[in-house]
């Protein structure tokens, strides 16, 4: 288990990156329901810790921020999916 992907905001963040790859921050924003602030430290966490990158790129007046997990950023979020699966597979059924 990744202990920053504990956060289910974060692990949503993850998720969204995987699926979808290289995306624009606004895409991430509007997909996750946060705030332009709380994305941003959202991200500024994932990415202290490698597990993302992001590049700003000019288009006229505005600056687009591109999203995408590293490498290690990849394996990690897969790790941890295969652990969450592991635990829901031990998990005993529901009687209600």
């Amino acid at each position: 288990m990744v202990p920053l992907l504990l956060d289910p905001t974060r692990l949503r963040i993850a998720a969204t990156l995987v699926a979808a790859g290289k995306v624009e921050f606004g895409f991430i924003r509007d997909r996750v329901g946060l705030s332009d602030s709380a994305l941003s430290k959202q991200l500024k966490a994932l990415a202290a810790a490698g597990l993302l990158t992001s590049d700003r790129e000019p288009t006229g007046a505005a600056r687009r921020t591109w999203i995408r997990l590293t490498e290690q950023g990849r394996e990690q979020v897969g790790a941890h999916v295969v652990a969450l699966r592991e635990i829901a597979a031990g998990a005993p059924a529901d009687e209600g």
